[in-house]
């Protein structure tokens, strides 16, 4: 029996819901999308349903010009009897907020951090979550269609950054299988818009507010902004040369908003947010790239200089990691 086996002999006859993780990215929604399909092969109707909003014009353009039906959480009626199959996130995360019903499966390439028994899970370490569907349509010998291929490859491309991030053999693989399958033109069109004009005051504030110290970076963006801009400043400050590790925040909601980058080998971004903020918030991720919330109501812990409060935090965490490395 195949995982997708597995999965569909657990839904069949239930109302089914795929949920992304909150403000979904290309791998988020390629997965949703490859996987709604490879149900509907199996005669399983599904919905695809996210918090948030699709925060970049690529997402957008993604979703339209591909014609990936989703539906944001605050517009869909809920279920207590639903089965929800979270993709590309896990239950408990902080970027994953709770629908109705019952949440029994979980696919994802993130590290594992949740304590809640799915009835079904699927955890590989591989570089796009994208890359376990690709998976799934080989094991089952089902054909990829041009639109469910592009969705697909483009995912993989974002998500490993072009394949120089915690890209695995097995992305490489499905690459070499949906590359000639899929739409390059719309690929192009998808790579080619990735800045918007309000993008600009990000990276305005970047290099205004920039402090940078024995290869650590810190930039704090004085407004909300999307998560996929915060990460964007956060790689564009890693793109300097005296930034080996950079740490990026923007105030969110009366609290704040991380996004990290690193070319440290030896020492894991997603332990060093969740080392650096606790007690006044939490975050993870991977190794090379990780986030995280400060929750509002620990914001006065920070003091009368935050930033310098949160450096401090985070220089103290860097060098503790470094002498258990």
């Amino acid at each position: 029996m195949t995982k997708l086996d597995e999965l569909v002999s657990l839904i069949r006859g239930k109302k089914v819901v795929i949920q992304t993780h909150n403000f979904p990215d290309p791998d988020a929604i390629a997965t949703a999308f490859g996987l709604q399909y490879l149900l509907k092969i199996k005669g399983i109707e599904s919905d695809i349903v996210y918090f948030g909003r699709f925060d970049k014009l690529t997402h957008r353009l993604m979703t339209e010009q591909l014609k990936i039906s989703t539906t944001n959480a605050y517009d869909y009626a809920g279920s207590p009897d639903g089965y929800i199959i979270n993709v590309d996130g896990q239950k408990n995360n902080a970027n994953f907020s709770e629908l109705i019903g019952h949440e029994f499966a979980c696919i994802d390439h993130h590290p594992w951090v949740t304590d809640y028994e799915y009835e079904f899970m699927d955890h590989r370490i591989v570089g796009a979550c994208a890359t376990i569907i690709v998976d799934y349509f080989l094991e089952n010998n089902v054909e990829i269609p041009k639109d469910v291929a592009t969705a697909l490859l483009y995912a993989i491309k974002v998500d490993t950054q072009n394949f120089t991030k915690s890209v695995t053999e097995d992305d490489i693989n499905a690459f070499a299988l949906l590359n000639p399958l899929a739409d390059q033109a719309m690929i192009l069109r998808l790579d080619s818009n990735e800045l918007e004009i309000d993008d600009l005051r990000a990276y305005g504030a970047a290099i205004q507010n920039l402090y940078a110290s024995d290869g650590l970076g810190f930039v704090h963006i004085p407004f909300d902004c999307p998560d996929r801009l915060i990460a964007m400043v956060s790689s564009f400050i890693l793109s300097l040369d005296c930034v080996v590790l950079s740490v990026v925040y923007a105030d969110r909601g009366g609290g704040m908003k991380f996004s990290l980058r690193s070319e440290l080998p030896t020492l894991k971004a997603g332990d060093l947010v969740h080392m650096a903020l606790e007690g006044i918030g939490d975050g993870g991720g991977h190794p090379m790239m990780a986030g995280g919330v400060i929750f509002p109501k620990f914001i006065s812990k920070l003091g009368k200089d935050p930033d310098q409060a949160i450096r401090d935090r985070f220089i103290a965490a860097y060098e503790k990691l470094k002498e258990e490395s």
